[in-house]
């Protein structure tokens, strides 16, 4: 199921861990395995499927070229090893990529970028229209500007936020270990495999995880069952597997063992379930018959349509959707801040630009971003 899991899917986030990319005694970046997973790469983008990879590294890399010592940095030198080694990281992935005709498109974040509203739709938007233009993200964390207060800690939950923010069907984590065992393998040896997790990740699964990890790789276990937890969340499948063979991704599809993480829903319906009952409406847009039928029909709502604004709300933000008698039909996340929204109510979307000043969405509110009620 694992295998199909990967085969079925048609957007995916690859989450890579130093331990994976760099080699640990010389602090380069391991190009021959890069090189194959880069092919795997290609062959998902060759089937169709959007891909979207998470890197750590940075700072693994960036250390050794500054001549910091091994062991823990302090921020600062986290920073200044991040500030160096991405711009290798970049260009290794450039590199590989670039054998397959992909274009590379780097995306720093931060956590705040989740969790504050119209800085995640701006990160969202960007994501999206660069998976429809046919590129790769490649996103680590922001290190050179992060903070303790804000830092994600690890790549694992950076990359199920990724999965979450871009409606991601799958989350694949690329680890040194093949799966999640009733223990830790390594050192107990009676540890069993678990194939498959369904609907939640328990108490008694997180247990398992053990602790954390030290040096450049700060996952371990307990990040990665939090990375599939929060994946799971936002309904997306979610696959630890070994990666330190070549071509990783390839391996799963031949059947190579690794644990699959099954929610209760999917993207679309937990994306769906977040904007109707987890967001509080900042106002209400009115609209007219027309498009109350094409709401109906499963299409997106256009300025055209809409016939009047109430509230004050910025660009992000939920607002309600009634119809001319004040009664809600459906919940959206708006396209444009309330100001802009009335100016352009009731025109054409080949109006918009002139009376903006600006070109925008053609939708009012997309109908990803929009649940009837």
């Amino acid at each position: 199921m694992t295998a199909a899991s990967l085969r079925e899917a048609q957007r995916i986030v690859i989450k890579i861990g130093s331990q994976l990319l760099v080699d640990p005694a010389s602090g380069t970046v391991n190009k021959s395995w890069l090189a194959t997973l880069a092919d795997d790469v290609g062959m998902l983008r060759a089937q169709g499927k959007d891909v979207v990879v998470v890197s750590s590294g940075a700072i693994a890399v960036g250390r050794r070229h500054l001549g910091l010592p091994n062991g823990d940095l302090k921020l600062q030198e986290q920073q200044a090893a991040a500030a160096t080694g991405m711009v290798r990281l970049a260009h290794a992935y450039q590199d590989v990529l670039d054998q397959h005709d992909l274009t590379v498109s780097m995306v720093l974040l931060t956590l705040d970028d989740s969790e504050n509203r119209r800085r995640y739709i701006n990160a969202r938007n960007t994501l999206i229209e660069l998976l429809d233009l046919g590129a790769v993200p490649l996103i680590n964390e922001n290190d050179t500007v992060a903070t303790d207060e804000i830092r994600f800690g690890d790549n694992d939950r950076l990359a199920a936020r990724v999965a979450a923010m871009v409606s991601a069907d799958l989350l694949v984590v690329l680890s040194d270990i093949d799966g999640l065992y009733t223990a830790n393998p390594q050192i107990d040896p009676g540890a069993e495999f678990i194939p498959e997790v369904h609907g939640e990740i328990s108490a008694e699964i997180e247990g398992m995880a053990g602790v954390n990890l030290s040096g450049d790789s700060k996952g371990g276990m307990v990040t990665k069952l939090a990375a599939a937890k929060i994946a799971m969340g936002a309904g997306a499948k979610a696959i630890i597997a070994l990666g330190t063979e070549p071509h990783p991704l390839k391996r799963i599809l031949d059947g190579a063992r690794a644990t699959l993480f099954v929610p209760n829903a999917t993207p679309r319906s937990a994306r769906k379930e977040w904007i109707a009952g987890s967001l509080s409406p900042s106002g209400r847009i009115i609209v007219d018959a027309g498009a109350l039928n094409a709401l109906k029909d499963g299409k997106s709502l256009l300025p055209a349509g809409v016939r009047g604004i109430q509230g004050t709300f910025e660009r992000g933000d939920a607002v309600s959707v009634v119809d001319p008698d004040g009664r809600e039909i459906a919940r959206g996340l708006v396209a444009y801040p309330f100001n802009d929204a009335a100016k352009i109510a009731g025109h054409k979307t080949s109006e918009i630009e002139d009376t903006l000043g600006y070109r925008g969405r053609d939708e009012m509110i997309h109908r990803d971003d929009l649940v009837l009620l």
